[in-house]
């Protein structure tokens, strides 16, 4: 099945995992900060809902400072020791709640946590999917990259950041294209 387009009125936005304790050990976590920090400021324009998660964040810290100062709504992170985010309960819920049909990941690790949850997600929402593949990362590229190839390989859509925001966004000319067009020429 080809997905569709992605609509800012049909999406929700997960951020998987993006603790203090795991992002200094990311390969190209600046970049990946960077891009994260765009989809979250291209949600709260176009009132996209964001779900974060964090894996046991007693040892792995918080979501770092610059995506919960960024995050729409004041929401607070879903607290998880499984890998994959769609089993936790509050999670299940907190998706259930957006009512929307068009699931985007991004987050860390690319191998584990994300991969887990868009495999587990892909069932129910088969060409509803998708992970940005320049907003996820793990600690070594090749892991990262069979990531991708695999849930390329289930059905799962792969996609950019800025392919995702000017999906979101549909045209130019509009003040929210205004106001995240200078973002987006920001992120490298």
């Amino acid at each position: 099945m080809r997905p569709d387009l992605l609509s800012h009125e049909d999406s929700a936005l997960i951020l998987v995992d993006v603790q203090e304790r795991l992002v200094p050990v990311i390969h190209g976590s600046a970049a990946l900060l960077a891009r994260l920090e765009l989809l979250l400021a291209a949600a709260a324009r176009l009132g996209i809902p964001v779900i974060a998660t964090e894996q046991y964040p007693q040892g792995l810290g918080a979501t770092v400072a610059v995506l919960r100062a960024a995050m729409p709504g004041g929401s607070t992170p879903v607290a998880k020791v499984e890998f994959s985010c769609a089993p936790v309960p509050e999670f299940a819920a907190r998706l259930a709640a957006t009512g929307r049909r068009q699931v985007v990941i991004a987050g860390i690790e690319a191998h584990v946590c994300v991969a887990q949850t868009a495999l587990d997600l892909v069932r129910d929402r088969p060409g509803e999917v998708w992970v940005v593949a320049d907003a996820v990362g793990s600690r070594r590229p090749d892991d990262a990259r069979i990531a991708l190839d695999r849930m390329r390989g289930a059905g799962i859509g792969i996609t950019t950041a800025e392919a995702v925001v000017f999906e979101w966004l549909r045209r130019a000319g509009t003040p929210e294209f205004k106001e995240l067009s200078a973002r987006i020429k920001a992120v490298a």
